[in-house]
């Protein structure tokens, strides 16, 4: 578990439940293991898990299937007190969709040096421009996700 201060339990717990969802993207449906939960004051309210392969969808990122999980439950498109919390930094379509959602802040374990649009290549969670600020936290449980990652490929290598 990270030693970041910045965190606490609930940040904890609902990455943990994260990585749980990126073990079972690659074990039960061999999508790239990335997992994500959205979470208000705690409560996990939307879960998601690469499903790009298995829906035919360059979509269907596990921050996109959490959004629209929590979008179905809490009957809304806008979740301004939630925390998105990811095993790899999201990308670019993804950032958008955060955005777009409101998010309070998007929490991510793993940085992603190719395509990371939270500080890595790309600053879109992070820009001036938007008319949202989503607050943007990395690195909680980062050698964990990054292993998986690792060997989900080398695998495939």
């Amino acid at each position: 578990m990270s030693a970041h201060a910045e965190f606490g339990p609930d940040d904890e717990r609902c990455m943990r439940r994260a990585l749980a969802l990126a073990r079972h993207a690659a074990e039960a449906h061999e999508e790239v293991p990335v997992g994500a939960v959205v979470a208000v004051a705690g409560a996990i309210v939307g879960e998601g898990w690469n499903q790009n392969i298995a829906a035919h969808d360059p979509s269907a990122h596990a921050e996109i299937v959490a959004l629209r999980d929590a979008g179905r439950r809490l009957g809304n498109y806008r979740f301004p007190e939630a925390t998105l919390y990811v095993t790899l930094e999201p990308c670019v379509m993804c950032a958008g969709a955060m955005i777009h959602a409101r998010l309070a802040r998007v929490v991510y374990a793993a940085a992603d040096p190719k395509t990371g649009a939270a500080g890595s290549v790309f600053d879109t969670l992070l820009s001036a421009r938007h008319n949202h600020r989503v607050a943007v936290a990395g690195g909680l449980c980062a050698d964990e996700a990054g292993a998986m990652l690792r060997q989900f490929f080398r695998a495939r290598r």
